[in-house]
């Protein structure tokens, strides 16, 4: 399943953001950000159901995603520092003084892009493998929710279970590829061989 939600902002500004099932997600997304303690950069985890929404906060610009709990932590920290790469070198000095979702038309495309390629391509793992885990990802703990929203204000995270597809779309296409190919030369197989059957059995020796 992966990633299934991601976010770029500023302070409680959100300036672009893109979710791939059907989920609430940008709402508690929007109480982390005015929730998350000091201005400091900082790389936190939190954990809601089978879902953790992890942060990355470098330099006053917030970049958020929610994930299915078995994708671990070096994946979606590797994501959040992508896009937060692609984002500054896209839109520079203008990030501290955009509207609320002022990039959103552009760079929401840019998330849906790298949301399911870090969701569903198994290159992206590899990579990420290769260069070592961040050291910062090393220390981040998993902290349940509760540690930064108050149980009264927490919404109950819903996500669309059938929607959660979407995140192995690539992964599915080749094999659905592969599953017909399979298919038709075992068709082909089987009606050479049934004809064969059927001319050999038509036979007449008298």
């Amino acid at each position: 399943m992966g990633i299934l939600y991601a976010l770029v902002g500023r302070g409680s500004v959100v300036l672009a953001e893109y979710s791939g099932t059907t989920t609430n997600a940008s709402a508690i997304a929007r109480q982390i950000l005015e929730k998350i303690p000091g201005n400091n950069d900082t790389h936190v985890s939190y954990s809601q159901d089978r879902y953790i929404f992890h942060v990355k906060r470098t330099d006053g610009l917030t970049v958020l995603c929610m994930a299915d709990d078995t994708a671990g932590r070096r994946l979606p920290f590797a994501f959040l520092e992508d896009i937060h790469q692609k984002f500054v070198r896209t839109y520079g000095r203008a990030v501290h003084s955009a509207q609320p979702y002022g990039m959103n038309e552009e760079f929401s495309r840019v998330l849906n892009q790298q949301m399911e390629y870090y969701s569903s391509d198994p290159n992206a793992d590899r990579i990420n493998r290769l260069k070592g885990e961040m050291s910062q990802v090393r220390n981040v703990m998993i902290e349940n929710i509760d540690k930064v929203l108050d149980r009264g204000d927490r919404l109950e995270l819903l996500v669309d279970k059938t929607a959660n597809m979407q995140g192995n779309t690539f992964r599915f296409r080749k094999q659905a590829r592969r599953f017909r190919s399979t298919v038709w030369w075992r068709n082909v197989k089987l009606t050479i061989s049934e004809d064969f059957d059927g001319n050999h059995l038509g036979l007449n020796f008298g």
